[in-house]
């Protein structure tokens, strides 16, 4: 039947396998291709080895009874070479394809996709099934270009990087696969050197351009434009691709000069600092990266100093050049006109830019006079004040930035004083000559005229004083040394008409009830004060030269006989 003609064939063609040598039951047979086993595959794959990439990659190689043929890692060296283009042997150049960088495979290779019938003299007998576990370190093609990726990029960027620029950047350098080969944070210090004048791997000459001061990369370079075949030292293999995580510190240009911005500036600015001019100005001082190495603020007292002179940073000596009194400027330094290569201390380091953001609060020249701005004179000002007159004032005294300083309205009484009498600083005496009862003032006083450069309590040293003064009242005085004058001649027996009741002695009663009639007869004047009768105590006790409570013939002097016996003492 047809039934059983089908079972004679089935057990015919089984006969036949067995004397043929067929495998047993369960017996896969031999391999027809490799055998892949993907056992570990990083999370994050940017890319797979393509037929003619350029790999690098470790292995063992044993056979199926563990038995090791051959290692890279017994060599201390990776294996590098071009994949899919029979270089390898067949079942290594398949095996190979397709994996990512840090990927590891177990790969099993038939003979026929290996050393085949022959196999390798003393290392890798005739048919021999080969077991690989290997690790990929590194795919490259010779088509690759720089890979740049921004990290972070700061909001303001002003400048970028360009060819001939020398530049300061932290980095940490490792291969494709992870592994580390160098750190500028390690060293505790920024790599520093030229872009675009061979200086540096092409890679990284290229990978720099464009970066703002602050912003971060990594910049993946392929060896042709690294190191190449040769590697470098024992760190770097041959034809390893490179990666950089950069942070770009700062960088300026050899020709650079110093850069202004003009953050504020008053609307009114009657007069830009020149040099020679002496300057008091906040500041604080940054390196590019927003490091803050040094802050007048932080001392509480300003940094004050001539520009022009040499003495401070050239960078600085311009920067200050055209400030108006109140402005706010940030002036950037390059590194030729700050600390140079060599940097300044532990918070300065070379070849830095600087960047100080200013606050001005004044400047003056030593030559400076008093500056007078008459805000107000009352009409038909005939009598004007002079020197050793007694003057009622009222002032608002403050530093040119608007910090108040003092005021007599804090007080019940104006200021009274006598001109000339070195009993104000100079320039407010100047300031109040030649004016009018009513008449307003603006006094701009420098500080030679003023308080110098130790200052006064509650006064900056070698600070400018803007006085806003207005004169209440005026008495006119008497000369230098002088308590009292006569309008005209004094009597020729001055002493018979002081002593009132003729006992040939002038108590101190007496002499006031004198010299206060003189002054109310308009024939003399005291020295104006707001003190007469302290005026006229004072004018006794230089006449009792005895200091016995009374004045004799002999001791009663003219000033003017004084000053021919060189007593200089008053009346």
């Amino acid at each position: 039947t047809a039934a059983g003609s089908r079972c004679l064939l089935l057990l015919l063609l089984l006969l036949l396998l067995g004397v043929l040598g067929a495998p047993a039951l369960g017996d896969p047979g031999p391999l027809e291709d490799v055998v892949i086993d993907r056992y570990y595959i990083p999370k994050i794959c940017l890319r797979e080895a393509q037929m003619g990439d350029f790999i690098r990659y470790h292995y063992n190689g044993t056979f199926k009874d563990g038995k090791k043929f051959d290692s890279s890692y017994d060599r201390g060296a990776t294996v590098a070479g071009v994949v899919g283009v029979g270089r390898l042997i067949t079942g290594m150049d398949r095996g190979l394809q397709g994996m990512c960088v840090n990927e590891r495979r177990h790969l099993i290779v038939p003979p026929h996709l290996g050393y085949g019938s022959i196999g390798v003299a003393g290392l890798i007998p005739p048919d021999a099934t080969l077991y690989f576990d290997v690790v990929m370190l590194d795919i490259w093609n010779k088509n690759d270009k720089l890979q740049i990726t921004t990290l972070s990029k700061p909001e303001h960027c002003n400048r970028t990087v360009e060819n001939s620029d020398f530049v300061r950047y932290h980095y940490n350098g490792t291969l494709l696969d992870g592994t580390p080969f160098d750190s500028s944070y390690s060293k505790g210090s920024t790599y520093d050197t030229y872009v675009g004048t061979g200086w540096l791997i092409k890679g990284m000459d290229q990978g720099l351009l464009g970066m703002c001061a602050g912003e971060k990369r990594s910049i993946i370079i392929p060896p042709f434009l690294a190191y190449g075949e040769k590697g470098y030292g024992t760190v770097i293999p041959p034809q390893a691709s490179l990666v950089f995580s950069v942070l770009l510190v700062d960088f300026h240009n050899p020709k650079d000069g110093v850069f202004l911005e003009h953050l504020e500036v008053p609307e009114s600015c009657k007069r830009r600092a020149v040099t020679g001019d002496f300057v008091r100005y906040h500041y604080n001082g940054t390196l590019m990266d927003g490091t803050l190495f040094d802050s007048s603020y932080s001392r509480n007292q300003t940094y004050n100093t001539y520009i022009g002179k040499g003495y401070i940073i050239p960078g600085m000596d311009q920067g200050l050049q055209g400030v108006c009194v109140g402005e706010h400027r940030r002036v950037v330094i390059p590194p030729h006109l700050a600390y140079g290569e060599n940097g300044a201390g532990d918070k300065i380091p070379g070849s830095a830019v600087l960047i100080f953001d200013v606050h001005v609060i004044d400047f003056h020249n030593p030559e400076d006079p008093v500056e007078i701005e008459t805000v107000f004179r009352p009409e038909g000002c005939n009598v004007t004040t002079r020197d050793r007159d007694f003057v009622r004032y009222h002032y608002n005294c403050s530093l040119l930035d608007g910090t108040r300083l003092f005021s007599s309205h804090d007080y019940e009484k104006p200021q009274e004083v006598t001109l000339g009498a070195n009993k104000v600083i100079e320039g407010l005496n100047r300031g109040l000559l030649d004016m009018c009862a009513g008449e307003r003032r603006v006094l701009i006083i420098p500080p030679h005229l003023g308080h110098g450069e130790s200052g006064a309590r509650g006064v900056p040293g070698s600070a400018v004083l803007r006085f806003e003064v207005e004169l209440i009242s005026m008495e006119e005085g008497v000369p230098e040394g002088y308590l009292f004058i006569w309008h005209g001649d004094p009597p020729a027996s001055l002493f018979e008409q002081m002593d009132l009741n003729k006992d040939g002695e002038i108590p101190a009663d007496e002499f006031s009830a004198f010299i206060k009639t003189q002054v109310a007869e308009g024939k003399g004047r005291l020295m104006p004060s707001s003190d007469p009768e302290k005026v006229i105590a004072d004018m006794f006790q230089n006449q009792d030269r005895n200091q016995d409570g009374k004045i004799t013939p002999d001791e009663l002097k003219l000033k003017s006989d004084e000053d021919r016996e060189k007593i200089h003492e008053e009346l």
